[in-house]
């Protein structure tokens, strides 16, 4: 045992905790998976690329000490989303804290009137369903046990209905509204559910400024503090704080990770053919 893993287990403000995070691999997720290691949370990687997912799993054992398995999962599939959350369970005989983060994309930015039947199912199945599974898995065993967190990960996209990803838009704004009534229903069985929009390099963010490369100046440039904030220290610690004990009278809600850019709106305009 090495002396951080020590300290994280005796004082980390998630010592004896499980938790499982989508997309994992990369990211938003990968920053949270790290942050809960160095605060002594056993953790489930749960995503979809092998090697992201091996890599970060590897990480959080090398580098923080944890207790972290791998397991691959396709989260716009049911039972895998549902054998995720037995991993936990089987393994380490709980689950205190889901984080849903995980989305994939679905082909590209596209005008509302030519977005595919298939790319609203699919945006759905990532961003909504696959959440909602998780949630529905991971309900029983925190309201035996009295505790839980949930932390969804959302989205300015929805809240700012940012021109070219309808489906994204849209299943995180559905999602929303899935934290709330979650929130509102398991409110009295010690299980907080809340949502978080981050304003960070996420991996869907660096697929997109790749796509639109005059835009990731821009991008930095909008935010009222001058950047685009980095997923393990500028979001990871709200998540932590989410998922901690911290959090127990707070649900319901979503918390603007974003460096101020909900404040007024960001722009994304990007050059959608009219025709």
């Amino acid at each position: 045992m090495t002396m951080r893993q020590d300290k994280a287990e005796a004082y980390g403000r998630l010592a004896g905790r499980v938790a499982v995070i989508t997309g994992a691999g990369d990211g938003i997720g990968r920053g949270v998976a790290r942050r809960f290691a160095a605060e002594g949370a056993a953790i489930v990687v749960a995503e979809i690329d092998e090697a992201t997912g091996e890599s970060t799993t590897r990480e959080l054992v090398e580098e923080f000490g944890a207790d972290a398995r791998f397991v691959r999962t396709d989260v716009t599939d049911r039972e895998q989303v549902e054998a995720m959350v037995a991993a936990a369970v089987e393994t380490w005989g709980r689950i205190d804290v889901l984080v849903n983060n995980a989305w994939g994309g679905t082909g590209g930015v596209g005008r509302v009137e030519n977005k595919t039947d298939e790319q609203l199912d699919r945006g759905f199945a990532m961003g909504y369903y696959g959440p909602f599974w998780a949630m529905r898995a991971a309900f029983p065993h925190m309201r035996e046990q009295g505790w839980g967190r949930v932390i969804n990960m959302c989205s300015l996209n929805g809240v700012n209905a940012h021109m070219g990803t309808l489906e994204y838009n849209s299943a995180k704004e559905a999602l929303r509204a899935l934290t709330r009534t979650a929130a509102r229903e398991w409110a009295p069985t010690g299980v907080v559910v809340n949502a978080v929009c981050p304003g960070a390099k996420s991996a869907a963010f660096r697929r997109r400024m790749a796509a639109n490369p005059e835009l990731a100046t821009a991008a930095d440039r909008s935010n009222p503090m001058g950047r685009i904030g980095d997923p393990e220290q500028d979001i990871a610690p709200v998540v932590l704080f989410l998922a901690s004990e911290d959090a127990r009278y707070l649900t319901g809600n979503t918390l603007f990770v974003d460096g101020g850019s909900h404040i007024n709106g960001v722009v994304w305009e990007p050059d959608l053919d009219a025709s």
